[in-house]
């Protein structure tokens, strides 16, 4: 605030008096005054003024109780009438302001104490501004007078007034205060304009700024920024108001990089720390592998054989390459290849992990490597994978491959010297069968012959006929044969069909053959021909293989089996249970083991009948195996051993990679003995209980194509398990799912869509078809079912199906349409192959190679997996929330359904 001083009782509070004397310059009716300007800090700078007296004005000069000199100027000529006293200045600098402040200090005399016989008397006087012309401010009236006896005492009523003008339009003006008949003493005139001081805050500079004309006005002013800082966004702005006030700050400056800011000023960063943005508040430490040597770091240098990339923040760490894959493993089919694997043990420190595949054909006679050519298909992609798996597909038959498994992530680029890391793995396809040749032909018959490929990979287990009518390829047939001989019957008379043969081996099926085009015999119309084949369709109906009597069928059941009779050399599948002796079927089904050939070396388990052991196995001439034993415990009844071995009469039909493998059964000796193949892993829902989390959702989908294909097996067969659930799924070292446990297993008979009835025992209820619940009728229909549920028991992971729900509440719910929620993180198409498992109608379920096929799609396009089922299909409760689970059963059950609830 800047102040113009008129007066002397205030000059012992004020700094700079003027020195020059400006008598010589004035009229002599002026007396020359001391003027002063003050800001609000109190720093003065003498400016010049001049009050004049006119007409009967009198400057009266007293000293106070300190001796200081103290002006006043007087006038009080009430007895005189017509008075017209004035007292002015010279030219007052406004120093840019625009609206100024005039602050008097008065005493007045109270007319009523004054003599009788006044001429004239008044309490008020006039203030006036002078720019271009005259203009009166105001008239200025005392709130307090004082008497003749006030002067007795000495006692002085002062009075003060402030009026502001504007807005100014000149550089200066005149002041004169106008006496028309008063006694009044003018004690003090200050003169005053108002401004914003210079400031500091936060960072950023503020100079005096001189407010606005108008009250409400405010000024902006645009800050600098000091002691090495910037502005953060925008310049820092303040505004000024009339009074004199800093307000609204907008912006601020912080400071740069390689500062941080303490009390109040910017301060270096010390070594080992770093400041590289605006916004960060402080210095860092430098992230892990990083380091800064000098101060004032705005980045922290990598140490050696750490990195970065620019689009890492400044705050993560420094990080190298990843380690080579680990565990890769492959599985051949034909002339594909699905190679997987998992992460390496080292990431590196960075999450941006992808892979390469390197693929190389090896030449033969050691000739070195090639480059595999560009016609072999990598599905999704060969470089860049983000999933732990590929398919490779079009690669020569009977062809050793060398693949390289190389992770990289964002920083490999950068190490060129770090070593590239790989995990390798070499890869031998199947060999195809070169010639198919005919034999006899017969007018429903033709007779087969091939020979063994010359450089199969591994030892040939068996062989596939595909065969079909030409021109309908759509619709075609395969047999299977362990021979390199077949008699294809049941063909259509002067036909034409097209066969082709595959391999398969413990590594997987080679390719299909080349077409071979061979035709049948011409027909011959013999009624006899009909009457017999009649015949032995209704022999095959009706006969010991059946397994329960014509009496138990219904009508529509005798036509599905009339029209989809089996003939001869279709494999079927034949219940023991049509044996009138069943250990003739166990010696026809299963191989007899001399006990000494096998060790048992510890327990793994309890079976229904006895232990579950695992040890060695000592064939002639074979290597040595590690097999599970099942033992039959001591003191078992006749019926007991017969039911024992009944498994092991079904599992001796079956011969599928993701079937469990019967080695064979010990019945000369005690205790009585079941081998199968040994499965490390154990049960399925066991494994993953305790690797929850673990897989990638390829592997997991690799686990049910696994179980799909070998129900796609015993469905071909014409075989109902009846018990399909992930207990009853064994797991190997190599993460091949195989069925196992035939227990509770019956024949379907020749037609897959027919149903069995059972003899009563126990019924799995949350794995099975509500069709074979309320009627014991089972299909490979129900068997779908029941795969369904398995799915979701791998998608999440063992949890059990409905939870703590009672049997009959899951009895209740299904049928009222309650279907399982979609597992936690499970992809979408999964989950409507699920829904499609459970419909109702069993008709509309899809079929075993139906699932077979469309899991094979999704592997081969793993993005089709991305998709999660929504939250809106997916209940969050875990076995914990049982009580809330069997709120919202009693919920289903009480509610009247008017549609499929689709969860």
């Amino acid at each position: 605030m800047n102040a113009l001083i008129i007066s002397d009782n205030i000059t012992k509070n004020t700094i700079g008096f003027a020195d020059r004397d400006l008598r010589a310059s004035l009229l002599h009716t002026c007396t020359p005054f001391k003027i002063f300007v003050l800001d609000k800090n109190d720093r003065g700078n003498t400016n010049k003024a001049i009050l004049c007296v006119y007409l009967h004005w009198e400057e009266i000069g007293e000293v106070d109780e300190d001796y200081a000199p103290i002006h006043t100027y007087q006038v009080c000529r009430v007895m005189e009438q017509n008075q017209n006293n004035w007292l002015y200045t010279n030219w007052i600098l406004t120093e840019g302001a625009q609206r100024v402040y005039i602050e008097l200090k008065f005493t007045l005399r109270d007319c009523n104490s004054l003599p009788g016989g006044v001429g004239t008397c008044k309490e008020t006087f006039n203030m006036v501004l002078k720019e271009n012309r005259y203009i009166k401010v105001d008239t200025i009236a005392a709130d307090e007078s004082f008497t003749e006896l006030d002067l007795g005492d000495r006692v002085m009523k002062l009075n003060t007034e402030v009026r502001d003008l504007g807005p100014l339009t000149h550089k200066g003006f005149y002041l004169a205060f106008q006496d028309l008949g008063a006694c009044i003493a003018l004690v003090s005139v200050r003169v005053f304009y108002k401004r914003c001081p210079f400031l500091v805050k936060s960072l950023a500079e503020f100079p005096d700024t001189i407010p606005g004309s108008e009250a409400s006005q405010l000024v902006e002013v645009v800050g600098h920024c000091v002691n090495n800082s910037l502005p953060l966004y925008e310049p820092p702005r303040m505004h000024c108001s009339t009074e004199g006030e800093w307000l609204v700050p907008i912006g601020k400056c912080v400071c740069k990089p390689g500062y941080e800011e303490i009390s109040g000023a910017c301060q270096v960063c010390k070594v080992g720390f770093y400041r590289s943005l605006l916004e960060s508040p402080g210095c860092s430490k430098c992230p892990p592998h990083s380091v800064a040597r000098q101060t004032g770091a705005t980045v922290c240098t990598c140490e050696d054989g750490y990195y970065k990339i620019e689009s890492d923040p400044s705050n993560m760490a420094c990080t190298r390459p990843p380690s080579a894959p680990r565990n890769a493993i492959s599985n051949v089919n034909e002339t594909s290849v699905f190679l997987e694997w998992s992460i390496p043990l080292e990431t590196g420190g960075r999450k941006d992990i992808r892979y390469n595949i390197l693929c190389r054909q090896v030449l033969p006679e050691g000739r070195g490597l090639d480059e595999c050519g560009p016609n072999v298909r990598f599905l999704p992609r060969r470089v860049a994978l983000s999933n732990t798996s590929v398919m490779v597909a079009d690669l020569q038959s009977h062809t050793n491959y060398s693949f390289l498994l190389e992770a990289v992530n964002g920083v490999s680029e950068l190490a060129k010297d770090h070593p590239k890391q790989y995990v390798s793995l070499n890869v031998t396809t199947n060999q195809a069968v070169s010639v198919v040749r005919k034999g006899h032909t017969g007018k429903s018959s033709i007779a087969l012959s091939w020979a063994e490929p010359d450089r199969p990979n591994g030892i040939i287990l068996e062989y596939e006929i595909k065969y079909f009518e030409k021109e309908q390829d759509s619709s075609y047939t395969i047999i299977k044969s362990k021979d390199t001989e077949m008699v294809v019957e049941g063909l259509k008379p002067s036909s034409v069909y097209i066969f082709q043969v595959r391999a398969r081996t413990s590594a997987g099926y080679g390719a299909f053959s080349r077409r071979f085009e061979f035709q049948t015999s011409p027909y011959l119309a013999i009624t006899l021909a009909l009457v017999l084949l009649a015949v032995v369709a209704g022999f095959l109906l009706s006969g010991r293989r059946c397994g329960y009597s014509k009496a138990k069928q219904d009508p529509e059941e005798e036509k599905m089996h009339f029209h989809n009779v089996k003939f001869p050399g279709v494999r079927t599948y034949i219940d023991p249970l049509t044996y009138e002796d069943p250990n003739q079927a166990v010696h026809e089904f299963a191989q007899e083991i001399d006990v000494s050939s096998i060790s048992i070396e510890r327990i793994i388990g309890a079976g229904e009948f006895g232990e579950v052991c695992c040890g060695p196995l000592r064939l002639p001439g074979k290597r040595e195996i590690q097999v599970a034993i099942k033992t039959l415990k001591v003191g078992y009844t006749e019926q007991q051993r017969r039911d024992f071995l009944w498994e092991a009469s079904i599992m001796g039909q079956f011969n599928h990679p993701n079937i469990i493998r019967l080695e064979g059964v010990v019945t000369k000796s005690k205790p009585v003995m079941i081998i199968t193949e040994y499965m490390e892993n154990g049960s399925l829902d066991t494994f993953l209980k305790k690797n929850d989390g673990q897989f990638t959702v390829i592997q997991l989908v690799g686990m049910l194509r696994g179980i799909a294909s070998g129900m796609r097996y015993l469905s071909d067969m014409g075989y109902v398990h009846r018990d399909l659930a992930a207990r009853n799924i064994l797991v190997n070292g190599n993460l091949v799912c195989k069925v196992s446990d035939f227990g509770l297993s019956r024949v379907l008979e020749d037609d897959p869509e027919a149903a069995y009835t059972t003899r009563g025992g126990k019924i799995p209820i949350r794995w099975t078809a509500p069709e074979a619940i309320a009627y014991r009728k089972f299909t490979s229909a129900s068997d779908v079912w029941s795969y369904g549920i398995v799915m979701w028991e791998v998608m999440s992971y063992g949890e059990r199906p409905y939870w703590e729900m009672s049997n009959q509440d899951v009895i209740k719910a299904v049928e009222e349409s309650y279907r399982l929620p979609g597992p936690m993180d499970c992809p979408e198409a999964l989950y409507h192959l699920m829904m499609d498992c459970w419909q109702h109608e069993r008709t509309n379920r899809p079929k075993f190679d139906e699932i077979v096929c469309l899991l094979d799609k999704l592997i081969r396009n793993p993005s089709s997996l991305k998709k999660l089922v929504n939250s809106s299909h997916r209940y969050e409760g875990k076995s914990g929330s049982a009580f809330t689970l069997i709120c919202i059963a009693v919920l289903l059950f009480r509610t009247s359904f008017q549609t499929k609830q689709q969860l």
